[in-house]
């Protein structure tokens, strides 16, 4: 760009050597004479002042040294969108000799070459469904009816780290694709409209739309979405949101609401959105939550908020107390969780042991941190958790007689699941509850039987194992003592506690322990 500017640069987003910025002023800066941009750059180190210059204030930045002067020839203020579609998507022409034509002009044949360029272009765009412009430097829409004319087939379009401006801009683009359906503009910074927007039907159909860090307020959400009826998924990451009004008939499609990275938010901000109806999936990663509190459901009931939430994602956050575990309990459609990386998570407690307490406590629970919970690994956790506490319920006040099980409410607020457990698996009994020694191996040893079901001939054996002992091992040891080769070995064992039920050792890399297998069960081998 000259040194010359015709055109109102305020407010509009540029790119310098790979980095963005916003202009915030144009004009002279003496002693030096000609033109300069004083802009704001998105990254605040990438500057040198606050936009002041020897005493004198030319603009104003959010950071001490987010502001720089430069020259406009050494500014990109981008393209439009259809310059930067044929730049991406055109093929080139092949060679001179693949593009001749023969045609007939009068009564002479006449040769040509790249005759029909232009159509096979305007062919190739018209077909695009599914496009791609990010980091293309996309400014805005263009020509009138440009895009309509040349690609009005786009259905997912990523317009993400360009150098749109605003609202304006994006609703110049969009209204010319009719079937646009997912939409991403993350990384523009964009003014959104200071009132509310006409509903014209340009976001009519579409479904999924991405705003992270483009700077919208939770005002200003609330603001557009009447013109997103359709919207399931929206995706709101590190802007700094702070949810400070309840949706009121808005956003009744939606199925999926990230807010990750927002720092502001808390529980009762959550409240305010917790009767979505259709919302399946909410992601609050680092968002420094720590707590939540269900206050309409009492210990052992469901809370009537969040009605459809099957997915929560809490990663990376402060939470440190089993009562947010305990709390997700109430939430009637729950069965998805990732909880990594939290205090609760990571501090001297051992991976295994945490994920064991977390099922144990979640009744509905099917995966956890994306891993699916089998059958048996519930059964083991609830089985273990039912142990690990069981001296607490006592001198709580629970009993094996129904009649005198009376567990004080400190004891029930702080395992709200433990007598849903008792009536599950039974009462623990004393035996269960003596104190473990967990370094002496003689008080991790299992007196086993072991049968083989089609074996008639074979006897019953005894053997004591270590609970630590992986199935891997059990199975390299028994392929010793039978003479059958590992990799035939199929395992399973019966407990007395639960008759007429098998559980199968599927996984080799686990323990007998993860299993719940105890002292006086069954290991049953088939090969």
């Amino acid at each position: 760009m000259s040194d010359t500017l015709t055109l109102d640069v305020f407010g509009r987003r540029v790119e310098v050597n790979g980095e963005h910025a916003t202009v915030r002023f144009s004009g002279v800066v003496p002693p030096t004479a000609g033109l300069w941009l004083g802009v704001e750059w998105d990254n605040p180190e990438r500057g040198k002042h606050d936009g002041s210059h020897e005493g004198t204030v030319y603009f104003k930045c959010r950071h001490a040294t987010g502001g720089s002067f430069i020259r406009p020839n050494k500014v990109n203020f981008g393209v439009d969108f259809l310059t930067a579609v044929k730049n991406r998507y055109v093929l080139e022409d092949g060679p001179e000799e693949d593009r001749k034509e023969q045609i007939i002009i009068g009564n002479k044949l006449v040769e040509t070459v790249g005759f029909d360029s232009i159509i096979k272009q305007q062919s190739q765009l018209s077909k695009l469904q599914e496009v791609s412009l990010r980091n293309c430097a996309v400014n805005g829409a263009g020509g009138k009816g440009g895009i309509a004319e040349t690609c009005p087939n786009i259905r997912k379009l990523d317009l993400s780290r360009n150098l749109l401006s605003s609202w304006d801009e994006v609703i110049l683009i969009a209204d010319q694709l009719k079937h646009l359906d997912v939409l991403n503009l993350s990384e523009n910074k964009l003014q959104f409209p200071s009132g509310a927007p006409s509903l014209t039907g340009t976001f009519s159909a579409m479904k999924v739309l991405v705003l992270n860090r483009t700077g919208i307020t939770w005002a200003k959400v609330l603001q557009c979405v009447p013109g997103w009826p359709a919207l399931e998924e929206l995706y709101l990451e590190s802007n700094n949101i702070f949810i400070s009004e309840r949706p009121t008939d808005v956003l009744q499609m939606l199925k999926l609401l990230d807010l990750s990275g927002n720092q502001l938010i808390d529980e009762n901000q959550l409240f305010l959105i917790a009767y979505l109806p259709r919302l399946e999936q909410l992601i609050l990663s680092n968002t420094g939550i720590s707590s939540i509190h269900f206050p309409d459901a009492g210990i052992g009931c469901k809370t009537s908020m969040f009605p459809s939430l099957q997915y929560l994602v809490v990663n990376d956050n402060q939470i440190s107390q089993w009562s947010f575990i305990n709390e997700l309990d109430k939430l009637q459609s729950l069965h998805s969780l990732s909880c990594l990386r939290n205090p609760l998570t990571e501090v001297n407690k051992d991976a295994q042991t945490v994920r064991q307490l977390i099922i144990a406590r979640i009744g509905q629970l099917k995966t956890l941190n994306k891993c699916e919970i089998p059958v048996e690994e519930r059964r083991g956790a609830e089985l273990d958790y039912r142990k690990a506490f069981g001296n607490e319920w006592k001198k709580a006040g629970g009993h094996q007689d129904p009649d005198k099980n009376r567990p004080n409410e400190e004891f029930l607020a702080a395992h709200p699941r433990f007598q849903l457990l008792c009536l599950k698996f039974g009462a623990p009994e004393d035996g269960e509850l003596k104190t473990q020694q967990p370094f002496m191996l003689k008080n991790q040893l299992l007196k086993l039987k072991i049968k083989c079901p089609n074996q008639l001939d074979q006897k019953v054996i005894e053997k004591q194992l270590p609970d630590s002992m992986t199935i891997q091992k059990v199975k390299g040891l028994l392929s010793r003592l039978l003479k059958v080769p590992v990799s035939e070995l199929l395992l399973s064992y019966e407990s007395p506690k639960m008759p007429g039920r098998e559980i199968e050792l599927g996984n080799d890399q686990q323990t007998l322990q993860f299993y719940s297998v105890e002292n006086g069960d069954c290991l049953l081998v088939r090969w």
